[in-house]
């Protein structure tokens, strides 16, 4: 059953890569960029399973925490141009 599941999650990661070089806009390809880290953070899990190795789950979660990072972190760079603080007057033009 294990193994069903990680050949479905293996097909739907390449999928998911097309629609990352195919995506129409730059929004589409941040999805489709944190929908594949999300097919990995399970494809991990349950790789560690088929393996008898269920510490794989901690390395599951620490990388889902750095895909939601990273996610925020993009989408963070291309609404403000900027990764650190923002300026309070690039606020008051937005508002």
């Amino acid at each position: 059953m294990f193994a069903l599941a990680a050949i479905a999650l293996f097909i739907a990661m390449i999928l998911v890569l097309i629609r990352l070089f195919a995506g129409p806009s730059l929004y589409d390809r941040v999805l489709a960029l944190n929908s594949f880290g999300t097919h990995t953070v399970l494809f991990i899990g349950v790789l560690g399973f088929l393996n008898g190795r269920p510490d794989f789950l901690d390395i599951a979660l620490l990388y889902a925490l750095i895909n939601f990072v990273g996610t925020i972190a993009i989408l963070k760079f291309f609404r403000y141009r900027a990764i650190g603080d923002i300026p309070r007057k690039a606020l008051e033009d937005e508002g």
